[in-house]
């Protein structure tokens, strides 16, 4: 039997895999919602999520899934309001007994002609806000001045009346700190390879001392993920 991630971009998955990899675990992650930007400021597309679900359980059975786990950012949404959206989502796809109250809590479901299967969900979030960007700029590692000196330029807009918003800045620095505060000047001339949120992918299995995989931030993240690890 497997245990299962359904997560909401590449860049999540990516991140993950590397967390998961710290910790020694065995999760295998399903391939990615993949929700765009645009799709997030309207807020996480519901019909993506009921689509790979229903994918999940026309194959659940030939994968032999025990359990499976569903990780999406809260973005600026509150915690009920997220695990409201999970279960509408999951109610177009399962027949629920009962629905989530809270994060990292597993619920039982019935499949027709398989086992039942339990479900849990978390949410990325720094203090109740924010995304998977919101969680690395607070775990960096390394010294972060070019990133940094945004700060800058942020309330340079803001007097000329130009607003940028917490998620698009948070982006921004990311971006800024694997670029320039992270890459020697090698690197740099392989940028979108080695320096880009593009190729996420080689940053968090080539250069994940970037990051600080012991931060307390991650500790509620690394809970949810020991639920998934099979009981010896």
């Amino acid at each position: 039997m497997s245990n299962l991630l359904i997560v909401e971009s590449k860049n999540d998955k990516f991140f993950l895999q590397a967390l998961i990899e710290e910790l020694n675990y065995d999760i295998e992650i399903d391939a990615p919602i993949f929700i765009d930007d645009y799709e997030c400021l309207e807020g996480l597309s519901e019909k993506r999520l009921v689509e790979a679900l229903k994918s999940l359980l026309a194959d659940i059975q030939k994968r032999q899934i025990s359990k499976i786990g569903i990780v999406i950012d809260i973005d600026q949404d509150s915690q009920q309001k997220r695990l409201q959206f999970i279960n509408k989502c999951l109610r177009q796809v399962f027949t629920l007994n009962n629905e989530f109250s809270d994060i990292s809590q597993f619920i039982t479901v019935n499949i027709p002609g398989y086992d039942s299967i339990e479900i849990a969900c978390y949410f990325t979030h720094v203090e109740g806000q924010g995304e998977l960007e919101t969680v690395l700029k607070l775990i960096k590692t390394k010294e972060s001045t070019y990133a940094d000196c945004l700060e800058s330029w942020r309330n340079c807009l803001e007097s000329n009346n130009k607003l940028i918003t917490d998620k698009e800045y948070d982006k921004f620095w990311i971006s800024n700190y694997i670029r320039f505060d992270t890459c020697s000047s090698s690197e740099r001339k392989q940028a979108e390879r080695k320096c880009s949120m593009k190729n996420f992918e080689y940053i968090m299995k080539e250069k994940k001392y970037i990051w600080d995989f012991n931060h307390s931030v991650l500790d509620d993240i690394k809970k949810f993920l020991h639920l998934f690890v099979a009981e010896s």
